[in-house]
């Protein structure tokens, strides 16, 4: 029995449907980038693709708000939060995958269990724990939660990768005389590019967008970051400004976009070396 039509039938079906896929999750990024070049305040005031385009919103960004301050906040939050999350993330699977201590499998255990749990749920007790040491309404709050927490959400892909690594590289430098450090710099540090790429991109990528927990957090305007700024310039009451926060949010994704873009050959890498083992 010929199976070939059976099978170019479903391989046709396959791509139509992966086709209807992606054109519904683009559909709201396209309407988004569309609206921010239209006249007017309303998303709905023109067609889809506007017949006459003006950079005039994108303008007014940086002329009548604070755009480029939140941009920069955002910016020394998000790279701090990568530096020192990435560092954690690196010392702490680099020790759960090489070394065997009381209580390892307990922790791995109560990593696993706590990203069941959405990170919302403990913002009253980060709340009045920050409030207690008096960092409400800065910015190393934000970097000290997002890089610690940066542990939990990761920790895995980084201890799968790490496990890739032959140890027969690690005895054969410490023969040589090398200590656990240098062997941590000099081998396990050049050889995990793909799961530190991968790694760094997460964090980045999670601390530049969110809103929650910078909302609770930050009370005055030149301490927004972009994500707050944005929506309380539209939450302000008879606000329009619906054209002028398409633009923002353009603007918020192009970073993320870019970086996503250039580095995508090692975020490949890294996460499919991390998910070979566990």
């Amino acid at each position: 029995m010929n199976r070939k039509p059976e099978e170019a039938a479903k391989t046709i079906g396959s791509y139509a449907l992966l086709i209807l896929l992606s054109c519904i999750s683009l559909f709201p990024a396209f309407w988004i980038v569309m609206s921010s070049f239209k006249t007017g305040n309303s998303l709905f005031s023109d067609t889809l693709i506007p017949r006459r385009m003006t950079l005039v919103h994108y303008q007014e960004l940086f002329e009548q708000t604070k755009y480029l301050q939140w941009f920069l906040n955002t910016l020394k939050v998000a790279a701090l939060s990568t530096l020192i999350g990435t560092s954690l993330l690196l010392l702490a699977s680099y020790a759960i995958s090489r070394y065997r201590f009381a209580g390892r499998k307990s922790m791995l255990t109560a990593f696993l269990v706590l990203q069941m749990f959405p990170g919302f749920m403990a913002m009253i007790a980060i709340y009045v724990l920050l409030n207690t040491l008096g960092l409400l309404n800065s910015h190393w709050a934000l970097v000290l939660v997002y890089s610690s927490g940066s542990i939990i959400t990761n920790v895995f892909v980084a201890k799968g990768f790490f496990d890739t690594i032959p140890k027969s590289l690690e005895d054969a430098a410490r023969i040589d005389g090398a200590s656990h450090m240098k062997v941590f710099l000099s081998i396990m540090m050049p050889l995990s590019k793909p799961m530190l790429t991968y790694a760094s991109l997460m964090i980045f990528n999670g601390c530049f967008v969110d809103f929650i927990f910078a909302d609770l957090i930050l009370r005055t305007e030149e301490k927004r970051t972009l994500a707050v700024g944005l929506f309380r310039m539209v939450n302000q009451s008879n606000s329009t400004e619906f054209t002028l926060f398409a633009a923002g949010a353009v603007l918020v994704a192009l970073p993320v976009t870019l970086l996503f873009i250039f580095l995508q050959r090692f975020l490949i890498d890294g996460l499919t070396a991390g998910a070979m083992k566990g």
